[in-house]
C-alpha cells in the first residue's frame, strides 16, 4: 500500500481524471488542483511527497510554480515531477533548470506511470529527516 501523497496539477479534466484514477487505484492519497493557483492554496493545506506538474497551464506555468515551490525551504523537498505534452528537444532540460526532479511525457503511458512514480518516490529522503 502506498502512503504518499500526489498533488496533480492539470489544467486539462480528462488527464487530471486519468492520472488521478489511477494513482488512487494504486492506493496513492491524491490531490488535485487545475492551475498553479489552486495548486499554491491546496499546497498550503497538505504538502506533498510529489507533484505531477503539468507545464502548460493557463495563468502562471508549471515551471514559474515549480521555481517558487523549489525556491520556499517549506516546500524545496517535494518532488516535482514535470508532465507535458511539448517533449521537444531542450524542454527536459528546461524543466530541470526550473528545479523539477523528473520529465514525464504525454500521452501518459498507463503501463508505465506507477512504476514512474515509485521510482521518483523511492528517491525521497525519509519524513523524518531534517532539511
Amino acid at each position: 500500500m502506498n502512503t504518499a501523497c500526489i498533488l496533480v496539477v492539470d489544467d486539462n479534466p480528462t488527464n487530471l481524471k486519468l492520472v488521478s484514477e489511477m494513482l488512487e487505484f494504486d492506493g496513492y492519497q491524491i490531490l488535485k488542483a487545475i492551475d498553479a493557483e489552486e495548486a499554491q492554496e491546496t499546497i498550503k493545506v497538505s504538502i506533498p511527497d510529489l507533484i505531477l506538474m503539468d507545464i502548460a497551464l493557463p495563468g502562471m506555468d508549471g515551471l514559474t510554480l515549480t521555481r517558487l515551490l523549489k525556491a520556499d525551504p517549506r516546500t524545496r523537498q517535494i518532488i516535482i515531477v514535470a508532465l507535458t505534452a511539448f517533449a521537444m528537444k531542450g524542454d527536459e532540460a528546461k524543466a530541470r533548470e526550473a528545479g523539477c526532479d523528473g520529465y514525464i511525457t504525454k500521452p501518459i503511458n498507463t503501463r508505465t506511470l506507477s512504476a514512474q512514480i515509485e521510482g521518483y518516490l523511492r528517491t525521497r529522503p525519509p519524513a523524518n529527516e531534517s532539511q
